[in-house]
This record gives C-alpha cells, sequence and structure tokens, in this order.
C-alpha cells in the first residue's frame, strides 16, 4: 500500500504557484517541494491543516491511498 501525494493537482486545481502557497502555509520551499513531489516520509496535521486552509480542501484531496500494484508498473 502506498500514500499519493496529489498536491500538484490541487494547486492546478486552484491556479497557485509553489512560491504564492509557501506564503501562505509557512514552510520552506524546498519542504513543500519534497512534499509536492512524493519524497516525503512524514506531513504535520498543523502542516496538512495550513496546505487545506490555504487550497480551500480537505486532506483527502492531497493524500490518497493506492493499492501497490497501481502506482508501479510491471
Amino acid at each position: 500500500m502506498t500514500i499519493v501525494v496529489n498536491l500538484d493537482v490541487m494547486m492546478a486545481k486552484r491556479k497557485i504557484r509553489l512560491k504564492e502557497l509557501v506564503a501562505k502555509v509557512g514552510i520552506t520551499e524546498q519542504n513543500l517541494s519534497i512534499l509536492k513531489t512524493g519524497k516525503a516520509k512524514a506531513i504535520r496535521f498543523s502542516t496538512l491543516e495550513a496546505i487545506c486552509t490555504a487550497l480551500s480542501c480537505q486532506p483527502g484531496d492531497i493524500l490518497e491511498h493506492a493499492d501497490s500494484s497501481e502506482t508501479t508498473s510491471n
């Protein structure tokens, strides 16, 4: 099982750039980029809450639980 991060999708839907979201959320551009690319190992609830507030979305709009076979190619 894998957690898929759809932050880039939500940012595109809301037409918000990385630097703008960084200013609203209050974390570094590097940390938000790591999260956006799915390379983050964890996320604080306070950060997730700030992202959801800035993007007017729910945590499930950003994070998705997927079967590992769906995310890898055979």
